[in-house]
């Protein structure tokens, strides 16, 4: 059983976690998680980003899921949503791309013309 004072700091942890997840981001990606990414990837690109991210210390990046996305051809699929800028969408990721759209899209500022399959 839990004593009052380690319930408080699972529920601090928590808040903290929560202000993270909403403060002001830069970034927002966006993984598709849907039967066929799963099938092609998916899991092990979402993982990668959340290495990378935390690697490297960025605080300013969400990373989230969706379902189908209607390129089932193309996955796994991954939406880079910057704030005033076109959504990039990068297709056919895997770890090693991941790696490379992190350090050159994420922190540079460079989308990775080589992965991109759609500007909107």
């Amino acid at each position: 059983m839990k004593t009052l004072a380690d319930l408080r700091k699972i529920r601090e942890k928590a808040q903290q976690d929560m202000k993270l997840r909403n403060a002001g981001s830069r970034f927002k990606i966006v993984v598709g998680m849907g039967t066929s990414g799963i099938a092609m990837g998916a899991r092990e690109v979402m993982k990668t980003f959340l290495d990378e991210i935390a690697t490297r210390q960025i605080v300013d990046v969400v990373v989230s899921q969706t379902g189908e996305k209607g390129l089932s051809s193309m996955e796994p699929v991954v939406d880079i949503i910057e704030e005033g800028k076109e959504t990039i969408t990068y297709g056919n990721m895997n770890s090693e791309k991941v790696k490379r759209v992190v350090s050159e899209h994420i922190v540079n500022g460079q989308p990775v013309n080589d992965y991109i399959i759609s500007r909107d």
